[in-house]
């Protein structure tokens, strides 16, 4: 990314992509630090050359010529040039009139692979054909670990050699993978990306990753190595989503691609095939659940080198790879983000030592040991201590058949270092024997911080700091289960579960760079439907668990999670590529909902009262779902106009006023001001939240009397919350809505169970699983949408129209609160208010990037609608 700015202060941003782009990329810019000329429209011209890596000139292949656009709204510009070649470097710039002022930003990217023939015959190819496979699991062969431990199921190792003429001037390498694959080249990484490429259904798309390794070549001799993971591809670990009994489950495989151009300006293409030569390497055993096994004797120094001694190594097996699409990786990659320190080492038992790092994370550790060849060190990670000082390492639900979270390594002597390179671990804590020389010292191991590399988009500040404080575990949470998708939890599932995507979608968007990654989530969740009814339970799925399910709460997700994304993005792509599937599981729901009243297996998930472990709310399953397919329709109904499908739009708006009708007709008693159902368990605040946020009463006057009656019982519980997954998102926000925002507060402030103050005075630094504190996992971000509340309304800071080009202010203000604060990162630059009571006086500064309008309601004044700049109140 790149900007310029002209002496005026005004700059346009223009931005790359994540990744390769692909075929048609869209081009994002947005101004910041203008403040338009309303009688002034802004016009901007783009063009895009071809970069020659050769003779370091350009040249132009479009110019889109000069567009005129409501002042400040610079869009997303999608390219209409002629068809561009794969892997290559296009250079492009935007020339801007914003405010009256000239401007512009340059920007580039690098293509995909158009189609099968730009991969010139690259073949999958995987380890030696002689290894044992893992393929075909069944009860009477020996365990994973046991067949580990003989080598047979090593991660394999592939080499090739190569020389080049002269020295290279653009080298790019693709590479697809069924698992992961590590590459480096000449002693070197290509690339800081780590469990990569990407997840999906195999059988549909697979992704494929482009890096640029220039830089790691030269004229001569060169070698590049390559090092296989099995990821959800080839698990070997038996366990309750059958990943490992998944349709296209093999042995890892991978293909690849390394195009280079030199200074002579000919061109060289290396591609896997059975001239590479494998065997198996260092980890023998990797599993994303159970951790791995490694035996620093069994590595191959400098097999990544030109001369490397490879007289024992095997041709590469040829393999037959995954059946999907192969697609450019768009969204950002796994990396480590970050290194923490011990916080303290602890030895409970004889031998037995405990690492305790600052706060529950994803990822591993990487330890540095001096020892004898052969000493054998083990670790288990766990996020939370027992009773004895040990880390909680069990598997509790019995998930898996053959090891869970644990580490093994075996020294080659001398001084080592270490870390995973195909799984990671939910913890906080590591329990470590079989150290050599004594107890490890805090520096001797380290945290790694594993997760997808999104950016943190928000901030939010606040004079009450467990508020602050709040805010601040629930993004740690949400980072932690970014692994190329919305996870559960990074210690037991790394599922993308539909349900916690669906209420987190909200805060992703707001508080990191998620946009990219939701929407590959979105064809994720759309590949587990090829029957074309509901989708599964979780996405991507490996055909067996949670399909075939009546959840219409959790398949919401596959609406919903759009809407979001062009709430906040203001791009209709997803719901352009997804209307008619989003329409046709819609009609699948209403079929099996009579009368316009729908059921689901999946309710209102850990509330206060249910088992530790989960469940449903005791309350009638069908108001939540039912709230939620008007909600879908709802929905769809309003995605048909944004579409313009106008009969699309009038058919949907039909059926969502006969479910609404519906739903009010059994559930809604006027005369109470109450939502209920059958058998509920005495009042439910989640019927009733849900019914107000998503707009149900068309009765004002009766919403009114439900909202009061939602804070009279939430007063009448001490000002506890009763919610699960589904109520906790909504219960705030409707309580400040409806003019209860003192009640709000106190439950947000509350630290008696259940409440996020709870957590935080039991030692909390994630999101957990379940209110209580025996919760089995501490790394859930679906109990943490406390953050919507936060950002968007204690704040105030929200988005009114698509893509925030309206931006709603609006603090929903507590005589208990003296100041709050919060900025976004929208599409159209940096959004942000501030407002302080000081001494019986409110001061209000609110920031409004150019392109958007926000309707800024103060206190006493009213709302007011202002344009780019930055205003006080």
């Amino acid at each position: 990314m790149k900007s310029y700015s002209n002496a005026s202060g005004i700059h346009i941003v223009a931005s790359g992509a994540h990744a390769v782009a692909g075929a048609t990329p869209s081009l994002a810019t947005h101004t910041e630090h203008a403040q338009p000329d309303e009688g002034v429209s802004d016009a901007a011209r783009v063009l895009v050359a071809e970069a020659d890596p050769v003779s370091g000139s350009s040249s132009t292949v479009w110019d889109s010529g000069l567009e005129r656009y409501r002042p400040g709204a610079l869009p997303q510009l999608r390219y209409a040039g002629p068809p561009l070649r794969s892997l290559t470097r296009y250079e492009w710039r935007v020339e801007a009139t914003v405010g009256g002022q000239v401007v512009t930003a340059d920007a580039s990217f690098v293509t995909g692979l158009a189609g099968e023939a730009d991969w010139l015959g690259a073949r999958w190819i995987g380890g030696d054909a002689r290894a044992d496979s893992a393929r075909h699991l069944d009860q009477d062969r020996p365990s994973t670990r046991d067949l580990a431990r003989s080598g047979r199921l090593a991660a394999p190792l592939l080499r090739r050699e190569f020389s080049l003429s002269a020295e290279p001037v653009s080298a790019i390498l693709v590479v697809a993978a069924g698992g992961y694959a590590r590459a480096t080249m000449n002693g070197r990484p290509v690339c800081d990306d780590v469990l990569s490429p990407g997840f999906t259904d195999y059988d549909r798309r697979v992704q494929y990753v482009a890096t640029e390794v220039t830089a790691l070549l030269h004229e001569g001799d060169n070698a590049i190595g390559l090092e296989l993971g099995r990821g959800f591809y080839g698990m070997t670990n038996p366990n309750t989503w059958s990943w490992h009994k998944a349709p296209w489950h093999d042995e890892p495989c991978v293909r690849a691609l390394l195009r280079i151009r030199l200074a002579t300006g000919d061109t060289l293409d290396l591609v896997t095939d059975q001239t590479w030569l494998t065997t198996g390497g260092p980890t023998v055993l990797d599993d994303l659940y159970g951790g791995e096994i490694y035996d620093a004797r069994r590595e191959r120094p400098g097999f990544d080198r030109p001369g490397h001694d490879a007289s024992d190594w095997s041709p590469a097996a040829p393999a037959d790879g995954p059946r999907g699409t192969l697609q450019a990786q768009t969204q950002q990659p796994i990396r480590v983000t970050e290194t923490l320190p011990a916080a303290a080492v602890t030895e409970p038992r004889p031998g037995v030592f405990v690492i305790a790092f600052p706060r529950v994370i994803a990822g591993w550790v990487r330890i540095t040991v001096r020892g004898r060849a052969g000493d054998r060190i083990e670790l288990r990670y766990g996020e939370q201590l027992t009773a004895d000082g040990t880390p909680n390492i069990d598997d509790e639900k019995g998930y898996f058949s053959d090891g869970f979270q644990t580490d093994v390594v075996t020294l080659a002597g001398g001084t080592e270092s270490w870390e995973s390179r195909f799984s990671y671990k939910g913890f906080q804590f590591v329990q470590v024997t079989g150290w050599p020389g004594g107890a490890p010292e805090p520096g001797d191991i380290e945290a790694r911080v594993v997760h997808t590399d999104a950016a943190e988009t928000s901030t939010f500040e606040a004079s009450e700091a467990r508020l602050a404080r709040i805010h601040r575990i629930v993004v740690d949470t949400m980072l932690n289960n970014l692994h190329g998708l919305p996870t559960d939890t990074p210690k037991f599932e790394k599922n993308g579960w539909t349900g916690d995507g669906l209420v987190g979608a909200d805060m992703f968007l707001t508080d990191l760079d998620s946009r990219v990654l939701l929407e590959k989530w979105v064809d994720d969740i759309a590949d587990t439907r090829p029957d074309g009814g509901a989708p599964a339970l979780i996405a991507p799925n490996a055909g067996f668990f949670g399909v075939g399910t009546r959840a219409p709460v959790w398949h919401a997700a596959y609406l919903l999670v759009p809407w979001d994304l062009y709430r906040h993005t203001g791009s209709t792509a997803v719901l352009e590529r997804h209307f008619e599937g989003m329409a046709d599981y819609l009609r699948f729901e209403l079929g099996r909902s009579p009368g316009g009243i729908a059921d689901t297996i999946l309710g209102d998930w850990v509330s206060p009262e249910t088992d530790p472990g989960g469940g449903n709310a005791p309350e009638d399953s069908r108001v939540p779902a039912t709230a939620y397919l008007f909600r879908m329709l709802d929905v769809l109904a309003q995605a048909a106009v944004v579409l313009d499908r106008p009969a699309d739009a009038r058919s949907w708006r039909s059926e969502a006023e006969r479910v609404r009708a519906a739903f009010v007709r059994t559930f809604v008693d006027a005369d109470g001001g109450v939502v209920r159902g059958e058998n509920d368990d005495g009042y439910r605040q989640t019927h009733n939240a849900l019914t107000l946020a998503f707009g149900i009463l068309t009765d004002n006057d009766l919403a009114e009397r439900v909202a009061a009656r939602l804070a009279a019982e939430v007063r009448g519980r001490g000002y506890r919350l009763d919610t699960g997954a589904l109520g906790t998102k909504y219960l705030l926000p409707v309580l400040s809505d409806w003019g209860h925002t003192e009640t709000a507060f106190a439950v947000a402030m509350q630290t008696d169970f259940p409440s996020w103050g709870h957590w935080l005075a039991n030692g909390a630094t994630s999101a957990w699983e379940h209110w209580k504190l025996e919760s089995r996992s501490r790394g859930h971000y679906f109990l943490g949408t406390i953050d919507d509340w936060l950002t968007g309304w204690v704040a105030g800071l929200r988005p009114g129209g698509p893509g925030w080009r309206e931006i709603i202010v609006a603090p929903a203000l507590t005589d208990s609160l003296e100041h709050a604060s919060a900025s976004v990162e929208t599409p159209y630059g940096r959004a942000s208010v501030s407002w302080r009571r000081l001494a019986g006086a409110l001061t209000m500064e609110v920031e409004v990037p150019v392109g958007a309008t926000a309707l800024v309601t103060v206190p006493g004044l009213g709302a007011q609608r202002v344009g780019a700049g930055s205003w006080t109140f």
